[in-house]
């Protein structure tokens, strides 16, 4: 009977006072069990990849040449420097987000439209960096060779720097056309030609002796193995295929498995990035508009907070795993 009666009686578990589940409102805690639930998403992505580095570390590519691009500096190699550049970008977009949150609880509505602002410039500018770091990703710069045992070579000079494809190649007099579907059978069908076919690096290879052939192997001293020209032949003579940039089939940096994970994390942990820029684009209106000023309260501001400062948390990880480990 008493149940009954406090369930007319119009009572709320969540409307306030002592009934709030550690003094947090209902949309603030279900913040958290979303929070909570992604964090273990990222956790396993994390840990798969942790695995599979181990089993490949041997093949695994060196973040320090892969990550070199910087806008207006081509040829020019940056290790990790334009990461570095978006992760402080992330993490001063969360700054501002803090103060975000703080000028609500003061009820300061101006300030909290500048932090705001500041806040979705931050993560634009983030979301636009990796578009730009995976297009650089996707089309490489280097250019390889994949071997018909599944083995990947690059190409260095005598000094141990790499040298790209068109630094060499020969242009031989042959006809290569692409497989599509409407010349085939349904199911035959293949990626775009590289700019190069296997002859033409092979002539190209004989003809510049300054050139040698280095493996995807790393050594003790965590660099690849350089072979020797005579070794270098023998190899190149087993190739099957030119591989340029990366996708999820093959890639001109070393292990497949990398690729595959770098696209899905990264990406992503950017589907979440550009949501919350969407999320915090909608509650810039809504403050501009006067709706939370209405209510005296910015709780939604301090919400969204929350799920953007968690964003920033996961990209430090992903940051340690993929370019600093």
């Amino acid at each position: 009977m008493d149940t009954v009666t406090t369930a007319n009686s119009g009572d709320k578990v969540w409307g306030g006072g002592d009934n709030q589940p550690m003094g947090a409102s209902y949309g603030k805690m279900m913040m958290w069990f979303f929070i909570l639930s992604d964090a273990l998403t990222f956790s396993g992505f994390l840990a798969a990849y942790g695995f599979s580095r181990f089993k490949f570390i041997e093949t695994w590519p060196l973040a320090d040449e892969v990550f070199t691009h910087f806008p207006f500096m081509h040829g020019n190699p940056q290790p990790m420097l334009y990461v570095a550049f978006m992760t402080f970008v992330l993490i001063f977009s969360s700054v501002t987000m803090v103060l975000a949150v703080d000028a609500g609880h003061q009820l300061k509505k101006d300030k909290v439209v500048l932090y705001l602002f500041l806040t979705i410039i931050g993560g634009l500018i983030f979301v636009g960096s990796q578009a730009w770091e995976w297009k650089n990703f996707i089309k490489g710069e280097y250019g390889a060779v994949e071997t018909k045992g599944g083995s990947l070579l690059q190409f260095v000079d005598t000094e141990g720097h790499r040298v790209a494809l068109a630094d060499f190649a020969a242009t031989l007099p042959e006809e290569r056309e692409q497989l599509t579907r409407n010349k085939g059978r349904w199911f035959m069908d293949e990626a775009s030609l590289p700019a190069y076919s296997v002859a033409e690096v092979q002539a190209g290879f004989k003809a510049h002796p300054n050139i040698l052939v280095r493996t995807e192997h790393i050594d003790a001293n965590k660099k690849k193995t350089v072979l020797s020209r005579s070794e270098s032949e023998l190899r190149l003579k087993d190739a099957s295929l030119v591989v340029e940039g990366a996708n999820l089939t093959r890639n001109e940096y070393g292990s497949k498995l990398f690729a595959d994970f770098f696209f899905f994390i990264t990406g992503f942990h950017g589907f979440h990035v550009f949501s919350g820029v969407v999320i915090n684009i909608i509650i810039f209106f809504n403050v501009l508009l006067g709706t939370y000023e209405k209510r005296k309260s910015y709780e939604m501001v301090e919400k969204v907070g929350l799920y953007w400062h968690f964003v920033d948390l996961v990209w430090v990880f992903v940051f340690t795993v993929f370019y600093l480990i």
